[in-house]
């Protein structure tokens, strides 16, 4: 019994090992797709400010064109003053002059304005541009280093897996059914843990007086009262 107590210690590791890896490797997708995330919302912020870009840029051609309308609807109407044969035609044609050079000044603020926002969106562009550059180096390295972790650990866990075969096959079959029961039933997975100083180090209870004798002869197998795991005497 003391011997297959020890084997069962030793399968415990080797399972609680292939858990450890198993939970490392589950988080490596995870961490792939927040580096990617991450990446991407530099990514749409770009395409957001190059959209805005390319809409301001609309905007000042729209502005451009009406000025350029107005400036000819200014010089038609020059060219009507030289041939207006009354006083109140030529006023009527001076206020129409002053409102569209108004109309235009107005444009022309608008159009200064747009300009300047184009100028700051094109520098909020470049700036993210080479965020991203930098940030894509970094993370390509990152999930180089991630990726190169996951393979030793998808090896580990395959030399782990050959062991656990092995180790599995030396253990009594009702002994090993045992184990699996009581290690579904646990939360910690822990399904043979040691006793010292007659205290249970699965669940710090104290064992009964005979209890405590009984696991010195390790004639039969034995269990917590408590926590029901399987108990040996900590060497």
């Amino acid at each position: 019994m003391k011997e297959q107590i020890k084997v069962l210690v030793k399968l415990q590791h080797l399972d609680a090992e292939s858990i450890r890896i198993k939970s490392t490797l589950n988080d490596v997708s995870k961490k792939l797709k927040h580096l990617d995330s991450s990446l991407e919302e530099i990514e749409q912020t770009i395409k957001d400010k190059e959209s805005v870009l390319d809409e301001l840029k609309k905007q000042y051609r729209d502005y451009e064109s009406d000025v350029k309308l107005n400036l000819a609807k200014i010089n038609k109407s020059q060219e009507k003053l030289r041939s207006v044969k009354t006083n109140k035609e030529y006023k009527s044609l001076l206020r129409e002059i002053e409102d569209v050079k108004s109309k235009s000044s107005s444009i022309e603020d608008k159009m200064i304005e747009c300009l300047d926002r184009i100028d700051e969106t094109e520098k909020i562009i470049a700036t993210k541009k080479d965020e991203y550059l930098q940030f894509s180096d970094r993370i390509k390295s990152e999930k180089q280093s991630i990726e190169h972790k996951a393979g030793i650990d998808k090896k580990k866990l395959d030399e782990l897996d050959m062991d656990r075969k092995n180790v599995s096959g030396l253990i009594d079959s009702q002994l090993f059914k045992k184990y699996l029961v009581i290690k579904k039933q646990q939360q910690e997975g822990l399904a043979v843990v040691p006793v010292k100083d007659a205290v249970c180090h699965g669940c710090n209870v104290n064992l009964p007086p005979q209890l405590y004798n009984e696991l010195f002869r390790y004639d039969s197998l034995k269990f917590c009262p408590n926590c029901h795991r399987i108990i040996y005497l900590k060497e």
